[in-house]
């Protein structure tokens, strides 16, 4: 037997033990069986009342629990789902309050992990938020207002882990991409100019937003850094090598170049900036040196143009002689042409030397005609008369057959080269025989001067009554007074030609020189 039902018995035992003694007192007492009867039945309505109202109680008390009961398996199954946990299973064969204890402490540890869940997701949420605004990525594709599932809550764990381990990448990348750049910034003596190189340069690391595209600008940056780095590198290297060829080709001494030692390793933008100058230097110092180089080979060329006797048509087909803009080609240009001169004229020296001593002793030949003409010769005492007679015989002697042994030559070489030898453009006989007639003819025009001056003295003589008297000539040995001039082999046997005398003294005027062709 149950204690209750034990002490139920004891307090029914208790009551009839009561009422016993309620009825000895009344019989004591002397109560009539009238007030005994209400006065029991008092009793009997008291007990009566009391225990309908303990039985009311404990009704409501287990409607309560049945209520309990109900809602709680209507919350705890809503929990269940949004758990995403399976469903309580209730014992069977418990009262009513076990079964709702047992409810109600399953609903409240369901309540307690919903809260602990969302706690931890708010707390996830919130780290991955922070992570996504360094890194500049999209949150975790979950909601805030619904309960997680633990798979949910370890993937999103997962998730941060791997955004924290991908900020140590970029970080530890930005890092060491940053320090590149600074550092290529400061080899090219690059300033920051816009607000993404500000912000890599000056900003805090911790403030600088590590997304995709920011690591991929970074190193776009750091790319054009390079490449400039190199580009600057190589130009730099190649006015270096401009310099040390200009400082060698200038010959400038060692104690110019001391001073210009750092510029000459160094790569950064003033060493640029000063190598463009100074090859700029050297550059305007060369050109004045190939000026003065050019100078000179076109003096040489001149000479040579002179000894192989070119005419002034020839030498114009040499337009680089005539070029003002001075450069390293234009001087290879007449040192290829000296060259080429040269060595022509060593191939027919023979030649060259014959016709300019023709010449030369033409010239002589013609000087002793001038002095011939001058009254002036006969008051010198040094001997000058017997030593001009003297020159002309050995110019009647030698002329004749310097001509001869040239003629031979030319001949030799026309048919051993087989084309013509040119003087001045034309054969080298006619050359000859146009010296000749031109000489004829001067002598003629000084002739017609002079009986042209002396009619007209005759006639202020005349008009004015002043008597000339003309001194007697005397014959000296050697003049030859108004006698015909003496024949000198073949220059002197060839006939005067009826050439007007302006254009035989043109062409006279451009023989300066002679030209064998080349």
């Amino acid at each position: 037997m149950r204690k209750s039902e034990l002490l139920a018995a004891d307090a029914v035992s208790c009551l009839n033990k009561s009422l016993c003694h309620l009825k000895d007192i009344w019989e004591q007492i002397g109560i009539p069986e009238d007030q005994r009867l209400q006065r029991t039945t008092v009793v009997k309505n008291h007990i009566k009342g009391l225990l309908e109202m303990m039985i009311k109680e404990e009704e409501s008390l287990m409607q309560r629990l049945i209520s309990s009961i109900h809602t709680c398996r209507t919350d705890m199954k809503k929990l269940c789902l949004e758990l995403q946990l399976p469903l309580f299973e209730e014992e069977e064969g418990i009262s009513i309050l076990q079964q709702e204890k047992n409810i109600r402490t399953r609903m409240e540890a369901l309540t307690k992990e919903k809260t602990l869940r969302m706690q931890q997701l708010k707390t996830l949420m919130d780290q991955d938020q922070e992570l996504c605004d360094i890194l500049c990525s999209d949150p975790y594709g979950i909601s805030a207002d619904t309960v997680p599932s633990l798979q949910q809550l370890e993937d999103l764990q997962q998730h941060i882990r791997n955004q924290n381990e991908e900020k140590m990448r970029r970080h530890t990348e930005f890092t060491d991409l940053k320090k590149q750049i600074i550092v290529h910034m400061q080899q090219l003596d690059h300033i920051a100019e816009t607000s993404f190189e500000k912000d890599v340069v000056c900003e805090d690391e911790n403030s600088f937003c590590l997304s995709r595209d920011n690591i991929t600008a970074l190193k776009l940056l750091l790319c054009q850094l390079e490449q400039r780095k190199a580009e600057m590198e190589a130009t730099c290297e190649s006015l270096r090598e401009r310099v040390q060829q200009l400082w060698e080709r200038l010959q400038v001494p060692q104690e110019e170049r001391e001073p210009f030692s750092d510029h000459m390793v160094s790569s950064r933008r003033r060493n640029l900036e000063a190598l463009q100058v100074e090859v700029q230097r050297l550059e305007e110092l060369k050109l004045l040196h190939i000026r003065n180089d050019i100078d000179a080979v076109r003096s040489e060329i001149a000479v040579f143009w002179d000894k192989c006797f070119f005419n002034p048509e020839q030498r114009q087909a040499f337009a680089p002689y005539f070029s003002e803009d001075f450069t390293e080609e234009l001087l290879s240009f007449h040192s290829a042409e000296i060259q080429r001169l040269k060595q022509h004229y060593e191939q027919h020296r023979e030649l060259f030397e014959g016709v300019q001593r023709w010449e030369e002793s033409w010239r002589l030949f013609l000087d002793l005609e001038k002095k011939a003409t001058d009254p002036n010769r006969f008051m010198n005492r040094g001997g000058n008369l017997l030593k001009e007679e003297k020159q002309r015989t050995e110019l009647h002697k030698n002329l004749p057959k310097l001509e001869k042994k040239l003629r031979a030559q030319i001949e030799s070489w026309e048919a051993e080269q087989g084309q013509e030898f040119l003087v001045n453009g034309v054969k080298f006989l006619q050359y000859v025989e146009e010296q000749v007639e031109l000489h004829q003819l001067e002598k003629e025009n000084q002739k017609l001067e002079r009986q042209l001056k002396k009619n007209k003295q005759m006639e202020e003589d005349m008009m004015y009554g002043t008597t000339v008297r003309t001194p007697t000539k005397r014959r000296f040995i050697g003049t030859p007074g108004t006698c015909k001039p003496r024949k000198m082999g073949s220059i002197f046997q060839m006939h005067q030609t009826k050439t007007n005398y302006t254009a035989l003294h043109t062409n006279h005027t451009s023989f300066s020189v002679f030209h064998l062709p080349i």
